[in-house]
Parts: structure tokens; sequence; C-alpha cells
């Protein structure tokens, strides 16, 4: 079971996702959080194998909270979330070898980003 952290700063975002994995019998969503130094404190709490994460929050951006973990907390997966369809934003999700999704995402290709991350090692 692969314990996932949603962060997005839209409630209905973070809703919408939650109940599209309740379904997922490969998924158990442990926590959400509305902005970067949110998802900052969860690392402080329940671990979590898998970040949802949207790149334009609150306090520190999506990609900064990346950097960040992927320091301090290598063996979390990363899956930007975003609407932002810059080339920019795709380079730099690369650049620090992230899963880039982008919104309106549909349920597939939700479940393709994360269905890399079941069949990484």
């Amino acid at each position: 079971m692969i314990r996932l952290l949603i962060a997005d700063d839209h409630a209905i975002v973070r809703g919408g996702l939650k109940q599209m994995f309740a379904l997922s019998g490969d998924l158990q969503v442990v926590g959400e959080a509305t902005n970067g130094p949110e998802v900052l404190a969860c690392l402080r709490g329940e671990p979590f194998d898998l970040l949802l994460l949207d790149i334009n929050m609150p306090g520190i951006s999506g990609f900064e909270a990346a950097e960040l973990i992927q320091r301090s907390h290598p063996q979390v997966r990363i899956a930007i979330l975003t609407a932002n369809i810059q080339s920019a934003s795709r380079d730099k999700a690369q650049q620090l070898r992230v899963k880039f999704v982008q919104k309106p995402a549909t349920q597939a290709a939700i479940q393709q980003a994360i269905d890399y991350f079941l069949a990484a090692p």
C-alpha cells in the first residue's frame, strides 16, 4: 500500500483527489497540506511514500518544497499536479526528476502517474 500526501491550496481539488483515491486499493491518503510550509511540516508526521504536489501554493512553492524534500527525504516520490503549462515548469520537473501531471488531469492521467510509482523499484 502506498501512503499518499495531497498538497494543493484548493480544497475542492484535494477533496476530489481523496474521493478518487478512496476507490483505489493501492493507495491510502494519509494527509493533506494547503501550502508549502504545511507540506514540510507533514514530514514530521505520519510517513508517506508519495507526494502529489501543486506548484503554485502559498508560502513555499511546490518546486521549492520538492527540492527540500528530495534532500531530506529522498525516499519520498513526488508527482507535480499543476495547471501551469509553461515549458519552464515541465523542464524544472524533469530536472528534479519528478512526474509532471497537468491540470485539469483526467483520472486516467493521474492513475498513470501513480502506476509509474507503483512500478518503480
